[in-house]
């Protein structure tokens, strides 16, 4: 009984398979790429069919008469086309310009000497700008539109852009921004044929509305006093108050606080202060040391959070680590000024990490170039990818209650 059940579903499973087959046969296989590409002709065959239809319209209307029209009224004659090769998104066309005579040729439709379109022109800046090498703009024009563009054509392109960026570096900004993170990002150049630093000094405020803006960029060389000094002039020519400046220990930039901004206090990023410890200390120890650290920022008050840093010091002596303790005991009060602001601000306002992930950012996107051939390309190249970012939902997003 069992067998003959099963001999009788073999029987109609072997019947169900050739009914689908058959199916399958039936079904039209469709050649996607074959479709792509005729669609992606048909396109840009349309375009092209467009703006040669617009572009004879405008010679009627220079002209004012059609093709063998005889008319009292005409301006002017035709005189054949000549062809132009213009980039579309759609793709490449070859356009049919009109050649008049007793009149000139002006239209409305394509700028002259112009080869791209505007979209195309943004494109290719926008991929540059948003951290594409040049490189690989190359490849995926040619692997989207079929022709290969120029480095020297991205270059052009970008000098307009950087135009645009400077104007909105050297923007006017007013109001009051209460906490300011400073830092410099060193990068590399060539200089008489030798590879260089050069650092670009970049500052980022928290507005009123407790959303981030960056408010700076500028060359700053060796992060010197000097160069410190004219940062922070720079920003005050520009309209910008601070009550608050976030960042590393730099001798020049401590130096120039106090006569470009009297009135602005200044905070050590705790992350900075910790490697600076870290240092001096045995790896064996690094564990309970990061504990001491902790447990002093963890205090609810400036004088609690001192007397914390002095037991630590204490206990640093007796572990024989008088470095650390001596380092403790000199820079613990420059990581104490967030105490003296709003206890919800705390969190955000006493380490650089916002600044340090806007610079992980420019680096990943200057490791491609390598060595600039000027202070100013990579001055602008930071700056633009700054401006990226700012029109991100970086710039957008609240990070902090001011209210």
């Amino acid at each position: 009984m069992v067998y003959s059940r099963l001999v009788e579903l073999s029987y109609h499973t072997k019947i169900s398979q050739r009914r689908l087959k058959t199916m399958s046969d039936n079904i039209i296989q469709l050649n996607q790429e074959l479709i792509h590409n005729e669609l992606k002709d048909l396109v840009r065959n349309s375009v092209e069919e467009t703006l040669n239809a617009l572009l004879d319209h405008e010679a009627e209307q220079l002209v004012n008469a059609e093709k063998y029209e005889r008319s009292s009224e005409r301006k002017g004659y035709r005189s054949g086309h000549y062809n132009r090769n213009f980039q579309t998104t759609s793709g490449d066309v070859t356009l049919k310009i009109p050649q008049l005579k007793g009149v000139q040729f002006e239209t409305t439709i394509i700028e002259r000497y112009r080869r791209r379109e505007c979209a195309v022109e943004e494109a290719l800046i926008e991929m540059y700008l948003a951290g594409v090498s040049v490189r690989h703009v190359e490849d995926i024009t040619e692997a989207l539109r079929g022709t290969r563009v120029s480095p020297g054509t991205i270059s052009n392109l970008n000098k307009k852009a950087y135009e645009h960026i400077e104007t909105w570096r050297t923007r006017k900004l007013e109001g009051e921004y209460p906490y300011v993170y400073i830092d410099g990002v060193y990068l590399k150049r060539s200089w008489g044929g030798e590879i260089q630093n050069v650092s670009i000094l970049v500052a980022i405020g928290v507005n009123q509305d407790g959303c981030c803006e960056i408010i700076g960029a500028a060359e700053g060389m060796k992060e010197d006093g000097e160069s410190w000094e004219g940062f922070f002039i720079w920003l005050k020519e520009r309209g910008i108050k601070i009550r608050l400046i976030v960042g590393d220990k730099c001798l020049g930039m401590l130096e120039s606080i106090p006569e470009v901004y009297p009135d602005a206090k200044y905070q050590r990023c705790t992350v900075h202060f910790y490697r600076n410890i870290f240092s001096v200390t045995p790896r064996n120890k690094l564990k309970t040391v990061a504990m001491m650290l902790k447990a002093i920022h963890a205090q609810e008050s400036k004088e609690a959070a001192r007397e914390e840093a002095e037991q630590m010091a204490k206990k640093l002596q007796e572990m024989k680590l008088a470095s650390a303790a001596k380092k403790v005991e000199d820079g613990i009060d420059e990581t104490l000024t967030y105490m003296d602001f709003p206890t919800q601000h705390w969190s955000r306002i006493r380490t650089n990490n916002t600044i340090e992930r806007l610079n992980r950012e420019i680096k990943r996107r200057t490791r491609a170039i390598g060595a600039f051939p000027d202070e100013q390309s990579a001055l602008m190249l930071v700056c633009a990818r700054l401006r990226h970012v700012a029109g991100t939902q970086w710039g957008a997003k609240r990070y902090m209650n001011m209210d």
